[in-house]
């Protein structure tokens, strides 16, 4: 199993391409599968999840090229030839067999709004042995979902389902994460009639037919927040190369608060410390525009070296902690109360050998080795591997002592 070895002290200086988003390009893949013509998505990560998805979708009928002109210059060719199975294709097929989603192990994961977005659509499911079992021998029918709360996964089921329903679907309290707008996008390229995607109201007129399209995938924001922290822990002066400042607008409010300098220019984001402290703050996460859930780990390990007390909520996951225990190993003082994390910070951080848990609990760690003093390894990188492209690669780069161990 690989680990990740990490000498820290040096700062990070120089230019990161921001790979595709790994949220928008799985869904992406996945709406391929409601045309019969070949879709193209450009940008696409390499990434574990992107390539497990890919033998998923070849399994299931869909001839796939995969094509790297260049690193970072990814392009995914799919055409769906005949499928047994897959979620979108209750709205095509008019059946589908899906198994129970997992992922990291971050809290649960309940499957009852997809299932609610669905069933108004007029689908009858039943789950089974691990699979949910969908059925809509009529078709789907267009109808009003209210989402009780906010959902990205059950925004996009429900968005993808109601583009071939007939009639129209609104869809209220939807999420307003801006991949569920690129994947609106994509589906308007393939001929869809979606309206007011990235807002809390979507409007869906239902079509007969979709077909292909040609797609950029948007640049992923969490890797971004990710880099720009990393950037504010070892001090330096990183060009985060088509990075979008308006997909992560909290995030880079909170870094500047923190004392990092972000500077937004027609190659994408700045971002640079001069070596003062790191300030303290206080954020809760929360749906965008909130600060993201995705980005609490990486913020924690910052705040670790603050000049002060911070303070972070955490309000999607309820089991997204897990990257205290080895933040500690390091060295850093954090008390957990609850939901809510409080960070006494210090002034140096101790390089220690460390365990990921999940993939952003992963990247904290290494993030916290890049500061730490002395040598720090990374066990069970694998979950850096599905949805970090190229990270030792990437940092190395910048000046980062950093290197991939393969047992």
């Amino acid at each position: 199993m690989d680990r990740i070895r990490i000498v820290g002290g040096s700062k990070l200086n120089g230019t990161i391409a921001i790979s595709g988003a790994k949220n928008a390009a799985l869904p992406l893949m996945i709406a391929g599968l409601l045309s019969e013509e070949t879709l193209i998505l450009d940008n696409v990560p390499r990434l574990a999840d992107v390539a497990q998805l890919q033998r998923i979708l070849g399994n299931h009928g869909v001839d796939i090229t995969s094509v790297g002109k260049r690193p970072g210059d990814h392009e995914y060719r799919g055409q769906t030839l005949h499928i047994s199975a897959a979620a979108p294709l209750l709205a095509r097929m008019h059946e589908a067999k899906v198994s129970l989603p997992g992922g990291c192990a971050i809290g649960t994961r309940p499957v009852d709004l997809l299932i609610m977005a669905l069933e108004k659509l007029g689908a009858e499911l039943t789950i089974d042995g691990g699979y949910v079992i969908a059925k809509a021998p009529g078709g789907l029918k267009g109808a009003a979902i209210d989402f009780p709360k906010v959902t990205v996964s059950g925004t996009h089921v429900a968005l993808m389902a109601a583009t071939l329903a007939k009639g129209t679907t609104v869809i209220t309290n939807a999420a307003c994460e801006p991949e569920i707008l690129d994947v609106a996008d994509c589906l308007n390229k393939m001929g869809a009639r979606v309206c007011g995607a990235g807002a809390s109201r979507i409007v869906v007129e239902g079509v007969a037919k979709l077909h292909g399209a040609r797609h950029t995938v948007l640049p992923d924001r969490i890797e971004t927040g990710t880099y720009a922290m990393a950037v504010a822990m070892t001090g330096g002066d990183v060009q985060l190369s088509g990075a979008r400042p308006e997909l992560l607008r909290s995030a880079l409010d909170v870094l500047t608060q923190a004392g990092a300098a972000i500077t937004v220019n027609n190659e994408g984001i700045r971002v640079a410390r001069n070596g003062a402290g790191l300030q303290p703050v206080t954020i809760s996460t929360a749906p965008f525009p909130g600060f993201p859930t995705d980005l609490q780990a990486q913020l924690m390990a910052l705040m670790a070296c603050a000049k002060g007390s911070s303070t972070i909520t955490e309000t999607i996951f309820e089991n997204r902690f897990m990257h205290v225990q080895e933040l500690a190993r390091f060295g850093a003082r954090i008390h957990l109360d609850g939901e809510t994390a409080t960070i006494d910070g210090i002034d140096r951080l101790r390089g220690a050998p460390v365990m990921a848990t999940d993939l952003r609990a992963s990247v904290s760690l290494v993030i916290a080795g890049l500061a730490a003093e002395g040598e720090t390894m990374v066990n069970r990188v694998y979950h850096l591997d599905r949805g970090f492209e190229r990270l030792e690669e990437k940092l190395s780069a910048c000046g980062a002592s950093i290197e991939r161990i393969s047992n």
